[in-house]
């Protein structure tokens, strides 16, 4: 074996041209995939944190049933002893901060019209820190010292003609059936990834929600972490903690169908796009193989009436393309990730994704795993295409074979 690979080395450097021709084919596919593969992961990361750090965080805990039945009866799922439960969520590793926010629905008003809206009391301090993937339109964030200040979102602001130092009545049901009111000043209008969420939401201080609802509780804790690979075990963490609770824990990805949408369409885009990938370097490198091997047809004949089996020759044409293979693969992940990293230095300029109102600056991700199935293609390739030819060559008639020499 060990002399079977020394010939096949020695004769792909003796065809230098036609090696050159194939092996710049296979890196030009490899690379292809490497910046394909880059391009929509980081399509489908930034989506994630964009939901991460817009709207769900990395976790939240509420009430257990609260997803289904809590729009009806709001007041009978709120989380007992909020600020209890905050310390003992805190306490778990990889937590950052915990948050917590107070949901309802109620009418908004400008003096002339209303508009339904889904509010949300929030922490101001503790929100803009996880919303940095929130971008303020017009204004300022929410803050601490606003007690009855609040933010919009931008569809909610379009529809009703309103503008930050504006004020409006926010109308709403308290927690004992009676209905509230309060006024406040519009502080800033937001948008996220989801122009549907833009066009019903609204945030103010906590304590003013609160107030509004007559009702001191909370509906979700929010947890922040300081990694978002960490979700899974701090979710296993919490539920352990909380388990006396009547309570239920939910990753970000359980709060967000729409993510998982995404990434299984991006997933069949891919697999498809490593498939036609892989037959354009096959055919592409076919050719040469074939032409390769029939140019040495004699050679092949020689070292059959020399006593090579035909095993021999099957696996010496084999291995040489894996070799071109190989070392295609090799270029072409070192082209592939070096260009990956200039394109992510300078930055790709995005239109806004559907749903949405805000551009963004694609990059092309490096992962082990896009460059090792690119490599892998990039093996495969040559190998899948010298199949034929290689059976044809160790099945030749030994004199017809030899008789091309003459």
């Amino acid at each position: 074996m060990r002399e079977l690979l020394q010939l096949a080395a020695r004769n792909v450097l003796r065809q230098r041209g036609r090696s050159l021709m194939t092996l710049f084919a296979i890196a030009f596919g490899v690379v292809a995939l490497i910046l394909a593969g880059g391009f929509i992961k980081d399509t489908v990361d930034e989506l994630g944190e964009s939901m991460i750090h817009s709207q769900s965080g990395h976790l939240q805990v509420n009430r257990a049933g609260y997803r289904e039945q809590g729009a009806r009866e709001p007041a009978a799922y709120l989380l007992a002893e909020p600020e209890a439960l905050r310390g003992q969520l805190q306490a778990i590793p990889a937590v950052e901060e915990v948050l917590l926010r107070t949901v309802f629905t109620g009418l908004l008003n400008n003096g002339r019209t209303d508009w339904a809206i889904i509010g949300e009391g929030v922490e101001p301090a503790a929100e803009a820190r996880l919303g940095t993937y929130i971008n303020i339109a017009a204004g300022r964030q929410l803050t601490d010292g606003d007690p009855f200040g609040m933010m919009l979102g931008a569809g909610v602001a379009q529809a009703l003609n309103l503008q930050p130092g504006d004020w409006v009545d926010l109308l709403t049901n308290t927690t004992d059936g009676a209905v509230n009111v309060l006024e406040f000043e519009v502080v800033g209008i937001f948008q996220t990834f989801s122009k549907d969420y833009d066009a019903r939401a609204v945030r103010i201080p906590l304590p003013a929600a609160q107030e509004l609802l007559g009702d001191p509780g909370v509906h979700l804790a929010v947890l922040r972490l300081a990694r978002t690979e960490a979700t899974a075990t701090v979710q296993q963490a919490a539920q352990a903690t909380l388990a006396e609770r009547d309570v239920e824990v939910l990753g970000w990805r359980r709060l967000n169908p729409f993510y998982e949408q995404t990434v299984a369409l991006y997933q069949q885009q891919f697999g498809f796009l490593v498939l036609v990938i892989l037959l354009m370097v096959t055919l592409s490198v076919g050719n040469s193989i074939n032409m390769n091997v029939y140019e040495r047809a004699a050679e092949f004949g020689t070292m059959q009436a020399c006593g090579a089996p035909q095993r021999q020759i099957f696996r010496l044409v084999l291995l040489e393309s894996a070799f071109l293979g190989a070392a295609g693969a090799v270029l072409g992940v070192v082209l592939g990730n070096g260009l990956a990293l200039a394109i992510s230095a300078v930055g790709i300029p995005m239109p806004p994704p559907p749903n949405s109102d805000i551009a963004y600056i694609a990059l092309v991700r490096l992962a082990w795993w896009i460059s090792g199935l690119a490599f892998a293609v990039g093996v495969l390739a040559p190998v899948i295409a010298a199949l034929r030819p290689a059976r044809r060559a160790a099945r030749a008639d030994i004199a017809d074979s030899l008789r091309q020499a003459v």
